[in-house]
């Protein structure tokens, strides 16, 4: 009872008058304080950082180095200074109220893009296939609106481009493929349909990942972009190819491959420069049969990676 009531009072009144110098010795001392002297006094540390009795000139200890090497609570973490955090603006530039609505105008678009994409996920997940294809078209055209918007508008800002990162991965890399996977239900066999969406959800990720890292190229895109991938399968769907499930199942993985490929592909400014009688003939063929007419135009631009791969190779 007695060692138990002195453990008792030494726990809770600890007389650091003594040790300080303090003409007080009831006064009680922080916590941190405390165990910080008594793992001291434990470890044999506090003799060496007392400044009466010196430090062995050999050893090269300081004070700095014992209490490097002293442990420390984990359910105290160390006490440290902060500096004053800063808010980093989102808007660079002049921040007037004709910018901040332009901003907001632009960011709209990108939530718009995100909403689309989930309402795809919900319409997927109730059978609505052809609906959902029809809301990642839209997801589409709300993706290229915001990025046209900012530039046009002057209110490009990091935070925009990487809240449209965000959102393509939510409606491009996640709602196609739920609804080509829902698409693909009854006419293959489950692990196939989930492995072939699983690549198209991945290859996204690193597509988009390797695309806000890496230089930008106004000429070529490194691989398929991850907006006209998904704009690929959503049109796939809404218009019902007429091809086996294995078929489907194989395009999209090799879609999927295709996103994070070296290949460099024409980017659509450079295709708006074609000879207007390149394209009279997919308007035309789409009046004629628009299922042979898509599928044409898709094999033949993942084709074209691979011809100018080899192209620039032979030049170089």
């Amino acid at each position: 009872m007695r060692r138990s009531s002195t453990f008792a009072r030494q726990v809770l009144l600890v007389r650091v008058g003594r040790r300080d110098g303090d003409p007080h010795p009831t006064d009680l001392a922080p916590t941190e304080h405390r165990y910080a002297d008594r793992q001291r006094r434990r470890y044999g540390l506090d003799r060496l950082s007392r400044p009466t009795l010196g430090v062995d000139p050999t050893l090269g200890l300081g004070r700095a180095d014992v209490d490097a090497v002293m442990p420390v609570s984990p359910a105290m973490p160390p006490m440290t200074q902060t500096d004053e955090a800063h808010s980093i603006p989102l808007l660079p530039g002049e921040r007037t109220m004709a910018r901040r609505m332009k901003f907001g105008l632009v960011n709209a678009c990108t939530l718009a893009s995100l909403m689309l994409g989930m309402l795809a996920i919900f319409l997927a997940m109730q059978g609505e296939v052809r609906m959902a294809a029809l809301c990642l078209i839209a997801c589409v055209g709300f993706d290229g609106l915001d990025g046209a918007l900012a530039r046009r508008l002057g209110v490009a800002s990091p935070f925009g481009a990487q809240m449209d990162s965000l959102a393509d991965m939510c409606s491009f890399g996640l709602a196609a493929p739920v609804v080509v996977y829902a698409s693909l239900a009854g006419s293959v066999s489950t692990a196939a349909a989930a492995v072939a969406c699983a690549l198209v959800a991945a290859c996204a990720a690193i597509r988009l990942a390797r695309f806000n890292v890496s230089p930008k190229d106004g000429r070529f895109f490194c691989g398929v972009p991850t907006t006209m991938a998904a704009a690929v399968l959503a049109v796939t769907v809404a218009i019902g190819l007429p091809v086996p499930g294995a078929v489907l199942v194989a395009g999209v993985a090799l879609l999927a491959f295709a996103m994070v490929s070296s290949f460099p592909y024409a980017k659509l400014a450079r295709l708006v420069k074609l000879p207007p009688w390149l394209w009279l003939a997919p308007v035309i063929g789409a009046l004629v049969d628009i299922r042979l007419t898509f599928a044409l135009i898709v094999v033949g631009y993942l084709v074209s990676g691979p011809v100018l791969w080899l192209r620039q190779r032979r030049t170089a």
